[in-house]
């Protein structure tokens, strides 16, 4: 089920992705160093209910990137376009990893377009900085690498992408926990230099001005769940449902028998927990 692709120019970039089913609309977005192929195994059930949209980061997969601002707040605007491209002026959002970082500024940004969020296997940025220990430092290792100035890790990348690529998809799962299409889909992306440059760009921006918009913004008003491997890092600090708290006051959530790499692991779990609260909202 591959549905209608979309393609939106949305200022700074060029947004690409599919669209599927019919119903409510719901908005998928991916994380590093995926495209919208990671939600593959969510979207059939979804669509049975809802009209879903997955499309990827600006930079990543298929879509473009026109300058360099990869910050959240901006990734927040390309997806917002998208969906008033479509028609649609409020919708939920489901993010994984950098998706759910998108997920939680378009939240902030909009809170009039974004009615609920489902976030997987996250903490907030300012909170994964602060609680850098040596365990989360050789875990997340790619989160200081990928930030580096200078054009190092870009030579790096591109020296090795498909090397690199394994690696990152390594971090919290198995590599064979990824369907052969969908780890095809991540390799033709990682060889782009366009897609390197929006690895690093997008880890260069969760080190400086991510940080700061999140300082300077107020709590949402809108539910939120949070979802969390307990194979994974993320449950290895304190309770991220207290954790997010800060940023969303109603917000609930739990682990599952998972690694890092939630809508390819357990996709008809992830699948129930989103209908669930979707239809409770």
């Amino acid at each position: 089920m591959f549905g209608t692709r979309i393609d939106v120019s949305a200022g700074g970039a060029r947004i690409r992705g599919v669209r599927i089913g019919s119903g409510p609309p719901v908005l998928l977005l991916h994380g590093f160093p995926q495209s919208h192929h990671a939600w593959h195994r969510v979207w059939p059930v979804l669509a049975e209910t809802y009209t879903v949209v997955a499309s990827d980061l600006r930079g990543y997969g298929d879509s473009l990137a026109f300058d360099d601002d990869f910050s959240f707040r901006a990734m927040a605007d390309d997806q917002l376009t998208v969906m008033r491209s479509l028609g649609f002026e409020s919708f939920p959002v489901v993010g994984h990893d950098r998706g759910a970082r998108v997920a939680q500024r378009m939240a902030l940004d909009h809170p009039h377009a974004v009615e609920s969020v489902v976030l997987l296997d996250i903490v907030p940025t300012a909170a994964v900085w602060s609680g850098m220990d040596a365990e989360l430092a050789r875990g997340y290792w790619h989160w200081s690498f990928l930030a580096q100035p200078g054009g190092l890790p870009e030579r790096a990348l591109a020296a090795d992408p498909i090397g690199f690529l394994h690696g990152f998809l390594g971090i919290g799962a198995s590599i064979g926990v990824f369907a052969p299409e969908a780890l095809a889909e991540y390799e033709r992306a990682a060889l782009r230099p366009s897609v390197q440059r929006a690895f690093c760009g997008d880890y260069r921006a969760a080190a400086g001005i991510d940080l700061e918009h999140d300082a300077n913004s107020r709590q949402a008003r809108q539910p939120a769940l949070v979802l969390w491997g307990a194979r994974g890092m993320v449950g290895r600090g304190p309770d991220p449902v207290d954790v997010w708290r800060e940023v969303f006051p109603n917000v609930h959530g739990r682990p599952l028998d998972a690694g890092h790499f939630l809508p390819e692991e357990v996709p008809v779990e992830i699948a129930r927990e989103i209908t669930t609260f979707l239809k409770a909202r």
